[in-house]
């Protein structure tokens, strides 16, 4: 009996057999993933482009996701911090930051990084600090009200288009429009439509040309929905048609269906 609950009990611990039909599928849905073979890094024409507009204008930058929009931010930060100048990157989320600022403290060394959100504040003088909008949004009030200057040379607001936020795009509408124009602004974003309205605007608030550069085409890295079966198997959510995965439909019909078999055992 004891062995028989131990096997039953390994059995629903284990992994399907990747065979048959499954395994081409599970095959198919992964192929291509995992690292790359490392080859020398060559920028694309967009990221040049980008660098040499931040020279004398701000800069929007709207391309895919996984294109190289950060790319842009380092190499600009490390002309500025190796010519003895600041920087301030910016970004909506807590996580965000805190992934930016273990990204940079690598790239640059961690006496030249400093983080700045509600919950941490780590080397405050450092020339690069990463932090959230509202806490630059909230220095340049304090820089208004006390008659001083932010000590930025330029600032990077990844995920731009949070300006269309319902909540929070008020703080970034009062960050770009408090921004004083002696300090370089470049914006990013994956996701912004009407890019040329929204630079016409920051040159209309601030007083500076602000450019567009966009990378055309499709996201680099392709994106690929898959659904974990109650068994265990990994099925690819959409055909190739773009239709649910038929045996995903199914399952999600059947309790459903249970549902209107007990409603009509109680009307009855």
């Amino acid at each position: 009996m004891e062995s028989t609950r131990a096997q039953k009990s390994g059995s629903q611990g284990s992994l399907p057999p990747s065979t048959g039909s499954y395994g081409r599928e599970l095959g198919e849905l992964l192929s291509g993933i995992g690292s790359p073979k490392p080859t020398a890094f060559k920028p694309d024409p967009f990221q040049l482009e980008a660098l040499a507009a931040l020279e004398f204008e701000d800069v929007l930058v709207t391309a895919p996701t996984g294109s190289g929009k950060t790319w842009i931010a380092r190499e600009e930060i490390r002309r500025l911090l190796d010519a003895g100048k600041r920087a301030w990157y910016t970004t909506p989320l807590k996580a965000l930051t805190n992934s930016k600022y273990a990204e940079f403290g690598d790239e640059f060394g961690p006496e030249r990084v400093g983080i700045l959100t509600g919950d941490r504040k780590e080397n405050s003088n450092a020339p690069l600090i990463v932090g959230t909008t509202e806490i630059f949004r909230n220095q340049l009030f304090d820089a208004l009200r006390g008659g001083e200057e932010v000590r930025a040379d330029l600032v990077v607001f990844d995920e731009a288009h949070y300006l269309a936020d319902e909540d929070r795009g008020h703080v970034w509408e009062e960050a770009i429009i408090l921004t004083p124009p002696r300090i370089r602004m470049l914006l990013l974003s994956a996701t912004i439509g009407n890019a040329e309205e929204f630079a016409a605007w920051i040159q209309e608030v601030r007083g500076v040309r602000c450019g567009v550069v966009t990378r055309p085409g499709a996201r680099p890295v392709t994106l690929r929905a898959a659904f974990l079966m109650p068994d265990k198997r990994l099925l690819p959510l959409l055909t190739e048609t773009g239709k649910l995965n038929s045996e995903i439909a199914r399952m999600e019909e059947q309790p459903e269906q249970q549902t209107r078999r007990r409603s009509y055992r109680r009307r009855s």
